[in-house]
């Protein structure tokens, strides 16, 4: 399957949305969910932290995932983004065109 979910974590709404609309408005996601006041507990540098943060679920097309992702790195906060992306086995099928239309360049 071409479609591709990737999830990124943002350190709150501000940069989060900021990165939302980027994304669409680039045509690199089709659509892109942000789930709010998520609590994150990881290790960095050594130490064990802990952060309230926002998932992004990002809807995208394989052919679009390296855009994606190089945009992602210019413009997020953080040094090192988490980006990960999954193949689902399988969706609706109309939604899955509407994803791939969406992600389309624009010619």
């Amino acid at each position: 399957m071409d479609v591709r979910l990737v999830f990124c974590t943002c350190p709150d709404l501000d940069s989060a949305q900021a990165l939302a609309h980027l994304l669409v408005g680039q045509r690199l996601a089709a659509c892109v969910n942000l789930l709010p006041a998520m609590r994150s507990v990881y290790r960095w540098q050594g130490q064990i932290e802990q952060a309230q943060e926002v998932q992004l679920l990002i809807k995208t097309c394989a052919d679009r995932l390296e855009a994606l992702t190089t945009a992602i790195q210019q413009e997020h906060p953080y040094e090192l983004p988490e980006i990960i992306a999954i193949s689902p086995s399988a969706g609706l099928p109309a939604y899955l065109e509407w994803i791939r239309a969406q992600t389309r360049e624009e010619t």
